[in-house]
């Protein structure tokens, strides 16, 4: 039987891949955007975002079904090992096929053929990601070994930055060191999982009994990626790579928090659908629902934070020549809480669920509010109508889950004490809003303020006693009394 490490250690181990996540974009974004500029950053932002379609088309679906697949029978080491092999089967004609057509797109439109040697470095990891079987190591809840090869090599992306990054022209190298960041763990990911494949099947491979939720994993793959793609490359063909660039300082700071929001989702995916399979729904639904709040206790005070703060955020993160993004970052500012949610909506609670279809739906609804929009406000407004259209995309997307899941959920959003958040944001904002006006350099006055905010933040939900942070307070403690006693 496959030993599993408990939630909470589970969540731990993803807290520390959260925060690496954090630190390591602050540190090499930071750097890059001030050496290469908004051109460069542009280039390598558009190739990142054209690419992705291309891996998307050879994982097919596999990294969102691949985890619940190989959770429900990650107690049977044979049949393990035959449905991990399967789906590496598919993954690897899939990827045939997408440097196939990519290849094809290479040559044959003129603003990627012009940089086709920043694409063919970038496509580097559609091999990578589809070698790394990163499915098959979530799906049996491997977070603590999936926690230190990240690390690994962030470390390894890190040195290669500062010893290949040197001046306006090195964006290939950053984009190499993008490459080693986000993929260059799978290598070592693959030859880890081999102990799961050197187990002899009982039975013949049956690739077409993945068929068909595979196929709808897919499409909502496709609806998924296209729409958090599609800003970058409708501006990058539409407008020009600098807005591409400026855009990317407001996304950057965006996914870093939303990395943060979603680190307890997360690990919640394989556990829940070990949940279903078992017939456990009560345990399922009080993780789902301690995950809702769990979100929105932290999404809404990093909402209201980076609003007030927004061009501390640019300034330390992007420098002057990036300021414009302020007002795109305060517009991306609530998906914090959207995205949050509908990731356990969707990932966590619809999947395990097997209502694929549902978030399939739903997905696509948001791609297409966001392409009309995009169409409509990125030649007038540029960056600023890219993110007027991922709002209202997630919006869109939020409002269709929670629709279908309001009888589960309205007791969760119910019993939530609104107005205690609301004190506690109040208070923390006036405890933290006289320190911007100070004169420090951006780093300490947004070391400051962060600080300020976060600690009367939490101590204003301490003093009215929420529940779930006394829980996350207390849970806390204990950790840190057992690591003295150890």
């Amino acid at each position: 039987m496959q030993k599993t490490a408990s939630l909470k250690w589970n969540f731990l181990m993803n807290t520390i891949l959260t925060v690496s996540s954090f630190i390591f974009p602050l540190i090499t974004f930071q750097y890059a955007s001030r050496v290469i500029l908004p051109t460069g950053i542009g280039k390598v932002q558009l190739a990142t975002s054209f690419v992705a379609y291309f891996t998307m088309i050879s994982q097919l679906g596999i990294p969102i079904y691949g985890i619940r697949a190989c959770a429900k029978v990650r107690d049977d080491p044979a049949e393990l090992s035959c449905v991990a092999r399967e789906l590496l089967m598919i993954s690897g004609l899939m990827t045939v096929l997408a440097y196939a057509v990519l290849g094809i797109c290479i040559a044959c439109i003129p603003r990627v053929h012009d940089e086709r040697a920043l694409y063919m470095l970038m496509s580097s990891s559609i091999l990578l990601t589809a070698l790394g079987m990163e499915w098959l190591s979530k799906g049996i809840e491997a977070y603590t070994f999936i926690t230190v090869r990240s690390l690994v090599f962030k470390v390894i992306a890190l040195a290669a930055l500062f010893l290949l990054v040197r001046d306006e022209g090195d964006y290939l190298f950053y984009g190499l060191v993008c490459v080693i960041a986000s993929s260059g763990s799978f290598i070592w990911n693959f030859l880890a999982v081999q102990k799961h494949l050197r187990v002899k099947p009982k039975r013949k491979y049956d690739l077409s009994r993945h068929k068909k939720p595979i196929l709808i994993f897919f499409a909502m793959t496709c609806a998924t990626t296209i729409y958090t793609n599609l800003d970058n490359v409708m501006l990058g063909f539409m407008t020009n790579d600098a807005s591409v660039g400026i855009y990317s300082a407001a996304v950057n700071i965006r996914n870093i928090l939303v990395a943060v929001v979603t680190s307890l989702g997360a690990v919640l995916l394989p556990r829940a659908s070990y949940y279903i399979e078992h017939q456990k729904d009560a345990a399922f639904y009080e993780i789902s629902a301690k995950a809702c709040h769990f979100v929105v206790l932290l999404a809404v005070p990093l909402w209201v934070y980076f609003t007030l703060y927004a061009r501390l955020g640019i300034l330390f993160l992007s420098g002057e020549a990036y300021l414009q993004a302020t007002t795109s970052i305060r517009l991306l500012m609530p998906t914090l809480l959207m995205i949050g949610l509908t990731n356990i909506m969707g990932i966590q609670m619809l999947v395990p669920l097997g209502r694929e279809k549902t978030v399939l739906y739903s997905v696509l609804a948001g791609a297409v509010t966001d392409l009309i929009l995009n169409t409509a406000l990125i030649p007038v407004y540029r960056e600023v109508g890219a993110a007027i259209g991922t709002l209202a995309a997630e919006i869109v997307v939020f409002v269709f889950q929670y629709r279908i899941l309001s009888d589960r959920l309205s007791a969760v959003f119910r019993k939530t004490a609104y107005w205690k958040i609301l004190i506690a944001l109040a208070v923390a904002s006036l405890a933290s809003f006289r320190l911007a006006s100070l004169s420090y350099p951006y780093l300490l006055l947004l070391v400051l303020t962060a600080v300020v905010f976060m600690a009367a933040y939490g101590a204003v939900l301490w003093i009215l006693k929420e529940p779930l942070a006394l829980e996350i307070i207390d849970s806390a403690r204990q950790f840190v009394r057992q690591r003295i006693k150890h």
